[in-house]
């Protein structure tokens, strides 16, 4: 293995709007990523094996729920931060962000933002370690972009609820503790319940022959009549709302990931550009070669920017839904066009595991579709600019 070489781009000094909270926390994942997942994560891939040795690290460095609060074990950080560290993991793989994204936007957050105080003490701070991992139960076979439309459902019986449907395209699920689901009860209304592993009639069959996100763990939920405690009901918040509240902190996350995914693959094809020599020179000293390496750094500092700002604007909670799908659609778009772009720059070693373009090409191809499409991001902007809906 070759040794992980990578060096940030920073065209416009972005360095300059972070604080030294800020940058420690991304240099602290950055050298992580460094240390115990590039060494790791092209046979990882090639092998379609979540890596679970990775699981402690990303506890360490606070990729589990870093804005919950320090009294439910999270750090307690803001949403730059936040935003840095899904950057750094995803520089490594979509798939290794992935798995702390879910955990933290799609299982911490709901548990934090709409469950009870006992709820918070009991799962948070064992998901923040890393000793429980989790995982979300939105998408079914039949309801993707409509999640409204689901059919999964659960009744009250008295003492308990019972459950049952099924879940698909859910990361994490295979080896997941508990499940953040969300079903209809028999009015209809959508709800969360925390479904744990070991109840009855829940099983996470595990999706195979992927070629995208090879490197994380993906499977089902299936709900055959499981009991599921009272207390297991999310409290504080229901309807379509409730989950896309989560949708939101998820998207913010990959709206930063993306853009290390893009990063490491223009530092990547700056660096074989600068030592690949053809026709007597460096074939980084062509003007189509620079066209490309110059309108990949372009893109990436727009991204970078937009970023940055979505991530003030979190902060200061004024960040709207539409604004995160704008953010989430551009840079996954960039990131994938810039992969596409790097792939040529390297000719035919791009499609080699000796370099990560292929792979991060063949993970942002999920990245695009998932947390929202390419297209209903871009018709939530129409929406939001018109006043118009055109899914509905």
């Amino acid at each position: 293995m070759k040794p992980d070489l990578f060096q940030a781009p920073d065209y416009y000094n972005l360095d300059d709007l972070l604080t030294e909270e800020h940058k420690m926390v991304r240099d602290a994942a950055r050298e992580w990523v460094k240390r115990d997942v590039s060494p790791i994560i092209e046979e990882a891939a090639q092998e379609a094996k979540f890596p679970k040795s990775i699981i402690s690290g990303l506890a360490e460095i606070g990729a589990f729920g870093p804005y919950i609060p320090e009294e439910y074990g999270g750090a307690g950080l803001d949403q730059i931060s936040y935003g840095l560290i899904m950057q750094e993991i995803e520089r490594g793989d979509s798939g290794v962000r992935s798995t702390a994204s879910v955990q933290s936007s799609l299982v911490m957050y709901p548990i934090y933002k709409y469950g009870s105080e006992e709820q918070k003490k009991k799962f948070l701070p064992k998901l923040a370690s890393g000793e429980f991992m989790g995982c979300f139960g939105l998408t079914e076979p039949d309801h993707g972009s409509n999640p409204g439309g689901m059919v999964t459902n659960f009744k009250d019986k008295g003492d308990h609820y019972l459950l049952n449907g099924a879940k698909l395209w859910i990361s994490n699920s295979p080896f997941a503790d508990i499940a953040v689901v969300w079903a209809k009860n028999e009015e209809g209304r959508i709800h969360g319940l925390i479904v744990e592993r070991g109840m009855e009639g829940f099983s996470t069959p595990e999706t195979h022959n992927k070629w995208s996100l090879r490197a994380s763990a993906t499977g089902e939920l299936i709900f055959d009549n499981v009991k599921i405690p009272k207390e297991n009901l999310l409290p504080n918040k229901s309807g379509l709302g409730a989950p896309l509240g989560c949708l939101d902190s998820a998207r913010f996350g990959i709206a930063w990931g993306a853009i290390g995914a893009a990063m490491d693959c223009y530092d990547t094809a700056l660096r074989y550009a600068k030592e690949r020599m053809q026709f007597g020179k460096p074939i980084a000293g062509f003007q189509l070669q620079q066209k490309k390496l110059a309108e990949m750094i372009t893109e990436i500092t727009k991204a970078q920017l937009l970023a940055w700002r979505l991530g003030v604007l979190r902060n200061e909670g004024k960040a709207t839904s539409a604004q995160i799908s704008m953010a989430k659609r551009n840079n996954v778009e960039m990131a994938l066009n810039i992969a596409r772009e790097a792939r040529q720059v390297l000719g035919a070693m791009g499609i080699t595991g000796e370099y990560s373009i292929m792979r991060h090409m063949m993970n942002l191809e999920s990245v695009i579709t998932y947390e929202g499409t390419h297209d209903i991001h871009l018709l939530i902007t129409g929406m939001d600019i018109t006043g118009i809906p055109a899914f509905s």
